[in-house]
């Protein structure tokens, strides 16, 4: 029988089935994709996918859209459940928290640039700090060439007290501070990234823990375990010792559980608290400013946030972000 032997009245009813199946089939990507991301399900290829977690909660309103258009309420009613999920995980992140911690005390802002091999500009750096007043920069992927450049240019005058652990390649890290490290040192961490680190004290504050950090990334196979166990290594926070900052390239977003379990040991999100947290960090190249948020300045919840920006830096792939801080005072 071909389809003009159908009775015209079974035509309307083999449309409506077909429309159905194609709603539900619509929403079903994002269904899985909302489960998910609440239970933490990122494994293999889903850990790279899951930075994308922002552009699917947008797609999650085709399907309640063409659902509503189509009077399916039954598939209306799960794609509105769906997008209403994926807003929650999302859109927390362009609202300013209510608690962003303490405003008053000692005034510290801090900078961190993923440098790519030691290339990105060292001017337009020093510029950063300089025009800023910021007091402490990390940097990864600082290579030897990198180092030279940020002296030539004059970063020693800025920001004299250093921990440096220059290697080729992307390796590297390094720490500057205005103010003096009361201890100073490196580790490198599983997937072969050095993280420099110290404690840094300013006038009038208490001393804080600083470290720029630089876990292995998602970038195959082989390396997903390394990921997640340099995420998970990074020091937690502790009411029982002095406060820590940690900033620079996760290799994460806040899509991601490992980064949201660090997190929750007792650091906010800079930017997320001041509802900058679904502006984009990288690949920053050539006028354009990224997909995904995986630079990131991590707090001790004693510690208060009131500003967060991003800065693109000539010849690297990821800008630069900027957080003035609050700290306790001593």
């Amino acid at each position: 029988m071909t389809i003009t032997d159908v009775p015209s009245e079974k035509r309307p009813a083999r449309r409506s089935v077909v429309l159905s199946g194609f709603l539900w089939l619509l929403l079903a990507p994002g269904a899985f994709w909302l489960v998910g991301r609440v239970f933490g399900l990122e494994r293999g290829l889903l850990i790279a996918l899951f930075a994308a977690t922002p552009f699917v909660a947008a797609w999650t309103l085709v399907p309640l859209l063409a659902a509503l258009v189509a009077r399916r309420w039954a598939a209306a009613i799960v794609a509105g459940v769906v997008a209403f999920g994926m807003a929650a995980c999302v859109l927390p992140r362009a609202l300013p928290d209510l608690d962003r911690g303490p405003s008053e005390g000692v005034a510290l802002r801090v900078l961190t640039i993923n440098m790519l091999y030691g290339q990105a500009d060292p001017d337009e750096i020093l510029a950063l700090v300089r025009d800023n007043d910021v007091a402490v920069l990390a940097v990864q992927e600082f290579a030897p060439r990198g180092e030279s450049a940020l002296k030539a240019a004059g970063i020693d005058a800025l920001l004299p007290y250093q921990q440096l652990t220059a290697e080729p390649e992307a390796s590297g890290s390094g720490l500057y501070s205005r103010y003096p490290m009361l201890t100073q040192d490196s580790r490198r961490n599983g997937g072969g990234f050095q993280q420099a680190y110290a404690t840094i004290q300013a006038p009038g504050a208490v001393a804080v823990h600083v470290e720029s950090v630089h876990p292995l990334a998602p970038a195959g196979p082989h390396m997903y375990p390394g990921w997640s166990a340099d995420i998970s290594a990074q020091p937690s926070a502790d009411e029982g010792a002095e406060p820590r900052i940690l900033l620079g390239d996760f290799n994460a977003t806040l899509d991601h559980a490992v980064l949201r379990d660090l997190i929750d040991t007792g650091y906010r999100d800079a930017a997320d608290a001041v509802g900058e947290g679904l502006v984009t960090s990288w690949p920053s190249r050539g006028g354009f400013d990224g997909l995904v948020t995986i630079d990131h300045v991590l707090v001790d919840e004693r510690i208060g946030v009131d500003e967060v920006q991003v800065h693109d830096v000539t010849d690297s792939d990821h800008r630069a972000v900027l957080a003035a801080l609050t700290l306790p005072m001593s």
